[in-house]
């Protein structure tokens, strides 16, 4: 029974309160016709929904093809990049249709890698994992969240590093720029599900020593968005607000553009995997 049918029920069952009740049944149509929904807190991954419809993409050839991979902070972000890109770059990220697809943790990275990899010639690409890595889970390796602190992380530190060398082993090989963004900082009391302000210096720095042997170039996110938390991030959260994902975006464009400019001519056909 929707609003409208619960109120006109209450108009039947008494007359004394009839012109009251009349009243509410008009507000109520007013209401559904607007379609008013609740108000709910901003949550960061919400961008994931907002933008559903703007996720498709089609490409101009003669443009080379960036990558975006990470998840929903890079989810936030994503969009300004490929606008501020527009007329430099085609930017992708995967996606299911008009839905962007988060790529989660190192675990489902590894799985999912040549799919999201396959299909195009790739000039640069921007990626990042760690902030699903370290957080906790009821068991290893499952996306099942948890605010205790006794129980796993989704993957350790040593296992994120194995699993971040098979990615970077996949992403060589496509001859593109690589680009690792650095895991960006994690709010105090960061719940649901729990993650820990002192875990993305750990993981950091794991992914740092892979990227130095690889020769991969760093987009240090963390040590840009650090000063800045207070404005940029949510308070208890790994999110940020609109401020923080626009600058986000403005300093990833300027590292793709960078990288764009260095590649052989600067052509759609990508480029060798030095940096």
């Amino acid at each position: 029974m929707n609003r409208i049918e619960l109120f006109s029920h209450a108009l039947k069952r008494t007359k004394k309160t009839a012109p009251a009740v009349a009243l509410l049944i008009v507000a109520c149509e007013v209401l559904n016709a607007a379609d008013v929904k609740p108000l709910t807190p901003e949550a960061g991954s919400q961008a994931e929904k907002k933008t559903r419809t703007q996720w498709t993409i089609t490409p101009d050839p003669s443009l080379p093809n960036v990558l975006i991979l990470g998840d929903s902070i890079s989810i936030g972000y994503t969009l300004q990049v490929r606008k501020l890109l527009q007329g430099k770059a085609n930017v992708f990220r995967p996606g299911n249709g008009n839905n962007p697809v988060n790529c989660s943790g190192t675990t489902f990275g590894v799985e999912q890698i040549d799919q999201w990899l396959n299909g195009r010639q790739w000039a640069v690409i921007h990626f990042n994992w760690g902030l699903h890595d370290l957080k906790h889970v009821t068991a290893p390796g499952t996306s099942n969240n948890s605010n205790k602190s006794g129980d796993p992380v989704q993957a350790t530190v040593e296992e994120y590093r194995k699993n971040l060398e098979a990615i970077v082993g996949k992403l060589k090989p496509t001859g593109a720029r690589l680009i690792f963004a650095s895991t960006t900082p994690v709010a105090p009391e960061t719940t649901n599900p729990l993650r820990e302000p002192d875990a993305p210096a750990r993981y950091n720095a794991v992914a740092l020593k892979i990227m130095e042997t690889n020769g991969i170039r760093v987009n240090d996110l963390h040590a840009f968005c650090e000063p800045h938390l207070q404005k940029w991030q949510q308070p208890k959260n790994v999110h940020f607000n609109r401020e923080g994902y626009e600058a986000m975006a403005k300093e990833i464009a300027d590292v793709i553009i960078d990288a764009l400019a260095a590649s052989p001519s600067g052509n759609k056909q990508g480029n060798p995997k030095t940096p």
